[in-house]
């Protein structure tokens, strides 16, 4: 069990007082949204950790009132295993939950990889903890519309009272492209359960997931037409991925609203992350969903509520399963946290963003992805340490050093230069990954180099 230190404590209490009754939450999750896919600046310091192509003035409106996370970690390039992670407050690795249902094998999908990749599990375990159960503990009323996909289990039986059912990438209607019917539906569903709450006086946990809509989503005509008359020199993807990024905009614009004529928007933390990096590139960052690079992992992270300072931003380290500590400390839960959580409270950030740092189990934090997915160099595992990411790729052993807060773009392997940090990092990585039992791919006797490697997502690659 994890108890919160005295100082968190106390500061706990300055919310509370400032807060006055017990406060809500509404966590947006969105779908593959990189750090610089909006047109909020993630890095006060880094004038690129924006886009140039989307608007999104209402997550600027939220930002301006709240606080950003410039070094902020997805706990998976892929989705299952980040949305079971934020869920719960532990890793994939220890969740052995380190991929997607999509081509689950023993091998990964890969037909011809050097390593066979573990199979890994795609539902959430009824045994584990979730934030809205802690929640509900105290009183709150919990629901979560959108994109489920953490199992086939209705998402009841993790605490949520009132779902959408336990939707994929299809949604309820089971189509290819939910968007941008169900972006819509799940914020009118939102808004409706967070009124019934407050008529009722009860305070509330709502999680509205996203549907990818940034490539392949379709937009509503009122928004292309809105990108359209900019005059902007957009080709037709451009405009297309501006448009179904504007919708989101809108809808997330719905619902502060709602708050504000609620009168309750002083005391609602509203939360905005993404689950991993956008497909494809993320400039200035490597890299992107499927991968290992910053550019798959570091994604955007906005935090607004009582006693935050508006417009703030922090450079400390972050990640998906700091969430759950988050929250209940935001929310006054005073009883331990379940055993084996991996992340720690940001409390003492959102009052503090100058100062104010993170106490977790272990210093570092750490990503496994023992799957061949969309990055060459195939099943890999990071982990952090202050500004040094080291990367193990499992098919060569290669061991990789950056120091990413002088190069997110990974350009300079610092690892023939840092050979002492390399085998601390090394160590701590594995005696991590022994900690939580991780799973670890294994040579594949049926590798044969003279024939190519065809990966799921990412068309075909030499044999090595």
């Amino acid at each position: 069990m994890i108890k919160f230190p005295a100082v968190a404590i106390a500061l706990l209490t300055t919310i509370a007082a400032q807060a006055g009754p017990r406060p809500n939450f509404v966590f947006i999750l969105g779908e593959g949204h990189g750090w610089g896919s909006t047109s909020v600046q993630m890095d006060d310091a880094v004038p690129a950790s924006k886009s140039a192509l989307v608007r999104t003035p209402n997550l600027e409106k939220l930002a301006g009132g709240g606080m950003r996370f410039a070094n902020f970690y997805a706990p998976s390039p892929r989705c299952t295993p980040s949305r079971a992670s934020l869920l719960t407050g532990k890793s994939p690795a220890q969740l052995h939950m380190t991929f997607v249902g999509e081509g689950n094998r023993e091998t990964g999908g890969d037909t011809n990889g050097r390593l066979l990749a573990p199979a890994a599990s795609t539902e959430l375990p009824a045994t584990e903890t979730t934030i809205p159960e802690l929640l509900k503990l105290t009183g709150y009323a919990t629901a979560h519309f959108g994109k489920w996909h953490v199992g086939r289990a209705n998402p009841r039986t993790h605490g949520f009272d009132e779902n959408d059912g336990a939707n994929s990438n299809g949604g309820p209607d089971n189509v290819d492209n939910p968007h941008p019917k169900q972006l819509y539906a799940m914020t009118e569903r939102g808004m409706d359960f967070i009124a019934r709450q407050v008529k009722a006086g009860k305070p509330f946990y709502l999680q509205l997931s996203h549907y990818a809509s940034r490539q392949g989503g379709d937009a509503t005509a009122e928004a292309l037409a809105a990108v359209k008359a900019r005059g902007a020199n957009l080709n037709e993807r451009e405009i297309a991925e501006a448009a179904a990024d504007l919708d989101l905009d809108i809808a997330l614009g719905q619902l502060l609203k709602k708050l504000d004529e609620l009168g309750i928007a002083t005391n609602t933390y509203v939360i905005f992350t993404t689950d991993h990096g956008s497909p494809g590139r993320n400039p200035p960052l490597a890299g992107g969903k499927g991968t290992v690079s910053e550019g798959g992992l570091r994604v955007p992270f906005i935090i607004r509520g009582p006693g935050i300072q508006a417009g703030a931003c922090t450079h400390a380290p972050a990640i998906g399963e700091d969430l759950l500590p988050t929250i209940a400390g935001l929310a006054g839960v005073t009883q331990d946290l379940p055993k084996g959580i991996e992340g720690g409270s940001l409390v003492p950030v959102l009052t503090n963003p100058a100062a104010g740092t993170v106490q977790r189990p272990r210093e570092e934090f750490v990503v496994h992805f023992p799957h061949y997915d969309k990055d060459p160099i195939g099943p890999a595992s990071v982990i952090n340490l202050g500004s040094l990411k080291l990367i193990r790729v499992y098919e060569t052993g290669q061991l990789k050093l950056f120091d990413i807060s002088k190069d997110p773009g990974e350009r300079h392997d610092l690892a023939a230069q840092m050979p002492d940090k390399v085998r601390e990092l090394n160590q701590r990585l594995t005696d991590y990954l022994a900690a939580v039992n991780a799973q670890m791919p294994k040579p594949n006797p049926g590798y044969d180099p003279s024939k190519p490697t065809e990966l799921r997502r990412g068309g075909k690659r030499k044999g090595k």
